[in-house]
């Protein structure tokens, strides 16, 4: 086990979560609406950045520490598969099973665009 990626990974790690949680904080309660908004921004935001990022390290030849750092710790720290689970079975088990299987598929959908954009975006920046 290489213990600099160990703590890029838990440094990086650290960050994504703080700012998944500020996204949460400032995108409020999803009362409203019964979706849960802000994990489908951080999920949809983070797919597109790993997309580009990937892209744009291997054209630039980026050291080898970026990758723990960013798409491991940073990006694994932003995005949640496990919250976004929790939540689609939450909206099914509450009856809402339109929104429960429209927040799911529109997610994945909207998190592969995203990812395709940013390698293209990627590609046209690098």
């Amino acid at each position: 086990m290489n213990w600099r990626d160990v703590a890029l990974v838990a440094v990086g790690g650290a960050v994504g979560s703080i700012l998944r949680y500020g996204v949460g904080k400032i995108m409020g309660p999803t009362a409203d609406t019964g979706l849960p908004w802000h994990t489908f921004a951080v999920n949809v935001t983070g797919a597109f950045a790993i997309g580009m990022v990937l892209v744009l390290a291997a054209r630039h030849g980026w050291p080898g520490w970026w990758r723990p750092l960013l798409a491991v710790g940073v990006l694994g720290g932003y995005t949640t598969f496990s919250t976004f689970s929790l939540e689609v079975v939450e909206l099914a088990l509450h009856g809402q099973t339109l929104a429960a299987t429209g927040y799911a598929a529109g997610s994945v959908v909207a998190g592969l665009a995203g990812c395709f954009v940013g390698i293209m975006l990627g590609r046209a920046l690098g």
